[in-house]
């Protein structure tokens, strides 16, 4: 491919992430909306109903979230009933995030979302779970090199 050929748009690997990040939202957005949740609040849940809890640090370290963008989050999830936040008694610059009953009662009806997008894929599991290694490589590099 000529150098000429890398700056179309077609070609450009970050606008296929772009335009694949909001297609896939969009996808989700009815099951969501019938959860009563955005997006950014689905990713926190998934941290949540694996690990149970959380601190905020951990969070936005995993989301890639900082915490001016967290913490208005995580506040609106608490008046949602959906989690709880305390200070650490062991070091009160600590937050501690515990997912609630109402929290994990989410998990069960959000069952169905990542099999939606296995279906409207085309790809089988193998393949988006390779797709996802990959991924995840570009952002490792990506980020060594930042």
């Amino acid at each position: 491919m000529s150098s000429s050929e890398f700056l179309k748009l077609e070609n450009q690997l970050c606008f296929s992430l772009y335009a694949s990040s909001r297609a896939i939202t969009r996808m989700y957005r009815p099951f969501l909306e019938e959860l009563g949740i955005t997006y950014p609040q689905y990713l926190v849940l998934l941290v949540l109903w694996d690990q149970k809890e959380s601190t905020v640090k951990e969070l936005s370290e995993k989301l890639d979230l900082d915490s001016g963008t967290l913490t208005p989050m995580l506040k609106r999830m608490e008046a949602q009933q959906l989690l709880v936040r305390k200070r650490s008694q062991e070091d009160e610059r600590v937050v501690l995030i515990h997912i609630t009953e109402a929290g994990l009662a989410l998990y069960e009806r959000a069952l169905c979302i990542p099999q939606t997008l296995f279906e409207a894929s085309g790809m089988s599991p193998e393949e988006i779970t390779n797709f996802n290694l990959q991924l995840k490589r570009i952002i490792s590099s990506v980020n060594a090199h930042s």
